[in-house]
């Protein structure tokens, strides 16, 4: 399944990148998944976005849960929370 990845505010600086495109395995079925499949690219990805780090995920550009499941062509979009003040 192809999709668009596309980072933003901190992990986007800490990547090193805003956007990607990439074929996921066919066993990566929501967006949890896709998260988890990126950290085990390991290095900067294993700690940008690992488990423990708070981070906001997004699908089609609306706020979702981990378990939402995603589809061909989708965007998935990781975030740090944001804050007032």
């Amino acid at each position: 399944m192809h999709i668009q990845l596309r980072f933003f505010a901190s992990v986007r600086e800490k990547l090193g990148l805003s956007s990607q495109e990439v074929e996921v395995p066919r066993e990566v079925q929501t967006v949890g998944d896709v998260r988890q499949w990126l950290i085990q690219r390991g290095d900067v990805w294993a700690d940008v976005l690992a488990p423990d780090r708070a981070l906001r995920m997004a699908f089609n550009q609306q706020m979702c849960e981990p378990d939402r499941r995603i589809s061909e062509g989708a965007e998935v979009a990781f975030f740090p929370p944001v804050t007032g003040g």
